[in-house]
């Protein structure tokens, strides 16, 4: 029995994928929301948004992650980054999944995963949960009603929780897989709730396809300056690092708050929503998207809440650190209509540096970009992947190492042509600690972290004195009006000088040993323009 909306010869029967006794297509977010409440899947929340528990995953699974070991992406996949799965394994869990789906109910959702007309990517995504299918419409884009009826999924996406996965015969690792083949067009998820998986596979996908078209996939926030899309920024950066919050500028247009690609024309948005973190979230420091988690719609993940109320707690983080609200864009007031935007003026880097010994902001030459992209060091931030519960010093490559299904040299070249050709201007932002290592010193202030971005975005920033940082030798402002100048030379902030010397050396061997890996594929760093910290 079909439900909704969808194109006569594109059911899941039409495709042979499974028959069930109902299939609900393309519902829209009401009856969504309708349904879950009669799964029990979760409940209604102030102002219509939908309170659910993840159960026993509350973050992404990176060690489930797979991609099948497929003739046609052998020499392209970065093996070392992403675990294979033997053609056989993958087909029997698709037929042990299937199998086990064949008689229940689904979701199924026809969306666009891209602004920018000309690199859309049509997508299906096949949920057993009626949650997943309202988080993954928010978090997409949404054909109009006469694209559904000609709409053909390029990729299909296969999410069934209640499925899990057997490593004696699934060639997996546990219970919980999240498995890609490139040639059949498909991506299972079984044996987690956690919907994120659900958007980053979709990532990891693109991540892939969009360089063979000259497309820097980016995990990065994005906005530009009001009435002018020339002035674009991006924010790369891994979960917890201020993606979201940094871009939500109130003087500024918001393309998007994760995941971008820069084409040779524009930088356009892959996605329609934002999933932001809850944890702390003040609605002095950040009005609008506090308010995002009373309105109609809006998924609340792993959150504490009053059973009789409904007002959310904040501050417990007694299921997760890593509690998360779903909205649409269009719930923040100043989001981009079309989510498309020119080619980016201002690149910055955020990082959450759980040493405490970066600056606040540093001015990168595009060589020292470059370094810092390859690099990509930040800490993981608490409860973002399973097992992390403090944040962990780390380099995640491009900013996003877990969604790269190509070799890190592939990004790296990609942006320095675009940075070579747009002359960008590069910004190395640290959000981490100030003053002392994690449990020692504080979080940087975000009001000044606001205000020296603001400052390079506008261009005034470019008038302040520079020192040059003794152990990364990049730049770095002395003075801002209305910043502390200490927090602009962070050795100051620590009570004992001879500690932060320390702390700097051992980050800086951490940055040295990490390079090395690439130098083979990359060539001599003189030879590649990337300068090494002046101290290696």
């Amino acid at each position: 029995m079909i439900v909704g909306h969808v194109n006569p010869s594109q059911t899941l029967e039409e495709n042979g994928i499974f028959g069930t006794s109902k299939v609900f297509y393309n519902l829209k977010d009401h009856d969504l929301i309708t349904e879950a409440i009669k799964r029990d899947e979760g409940v209604l929340g102030n102002g219509g948004a939908f309170l659910v528990s993840t159960g026993k995953y509350t973050g992404r699974s990176p060690k489930d992650k797979f991609v099948v070991n497929e003739n046609s992406v052998q020499s392209t996949i970065w093996w070392e980054n992403n675990a294979p799965m033997e053609i056989s394994a993958f087909n029997k869990l698709k037929s042990d999944m299937l199998g086990h789906m064949a008689q229940k109910e689904y979701f199924v959702q026809d969306l666009y995963a891209g602004s920018d007309p000309e690199h859309k990517l049509n997508v299906r995504m096949i949920t057993e949960l009626a949650w997943h299918s309202l988080f993954i419409r928010t978090m997409l884009r949404r054909p109009k009603l006469d694209e559904l009826n000609i709409f053909e999924p390029e990729f299909t996406v296969i999410n069934c929780p209640s499925f899990n996965s057997d490593p004696s015969k699934h060639g997996c690792r546990s219970d919980v897989v999240i498995a890609i083949s490139f040639e059949q067009k498909t991506i299972l998820i079984a044996g987690t709730e956690y919907a994120g998986e659900n958007k980053k596979s979709i990532f990891s996908i693109l991540n892939y396809l969009l360089p063979e078209k000259n497309i820097m996939p980016m995990h990065c926030s994005a906005n530009h300056a009001i009435g002018d899309t020339s002035d674009t920024a991006v924010f790369f950066g891994l979960s917890g690092t201020g993606k979201t919050t940094l871009s939500a500028d109130p003087n500024r247009v918001l393309l998007g708050d994760d995941e971008h690609g820069w084409s040779d024309d524009t930088t356009f948005n892959f996605e329609g929503g934002c999933y932001a973190k809850t944890i702390n979230l003040s609605a002095e420091a950040e009005p609008e998207i506090h308010a995002t988690t009373a309105k109609f719609g809006t998924v609340i993940e792993n959150m504490i809440y009053d059973n009789y109320t409904k007002e959310l707690d904040f501050h417990d983080d007694s299921l997760t650190a890593n509690m998360r609200c779903a909205y649409p864009l269009e719930y923040i007031s100043n989001a981009s209509k079309s989510a498309i935007g020119g080619q980016p003026n201002n690149i910055i880097m955020l990082t959450c540096d759980a040493f405490g010994v970066l600056p606040p902001i540093a001015r990168l030459s595009p060589e020292q970009a470059m370094y810092h992209f390859l690099s990509g060091f930040t800490s993981k931030v608490a409860g973002t992947e399973r097992g992390v519960t403090e944040p962990q010093p780390t380099f995640s490559t491009c900013f996003g190492a877990p969604f790269m299904p190509r070799r890190p040299e592939v990004y790296g070249a990609l942006l320095r042509d675009k940075i070579a050709k747009n002359k960008s201007k590069c910004w190395l932002v640290n959000t981490g600690w100030t003053g002392g290592a994690y449990g020692q010193g504080t979080r940087m202030p975000i009001k000044a972290t606001r205000a020296l971005l603001t400052a390079a975005l506008n261009g005034s920033l470019n008038d302040s004195t520079y020192r040059k940082d003794d152990n990364f030798g990049f730049d770095v402002p002395t003075h801002l009006e209305g910043v502390d100048s200490n927090l602009l030379n962070p050795r100051n902030t620590w009570e004992d000088k001879s500690a932060y010397d320390i702390a700097a050396a051992k980050l800086i061997s951490m940055f040295v040993d990490n390079f090395s890996q690439y130098e083979n594929f990359v060539g001599p760093l003189s030879l590649i323009h990337i300068s090494e910290p002046t101290r290696l």
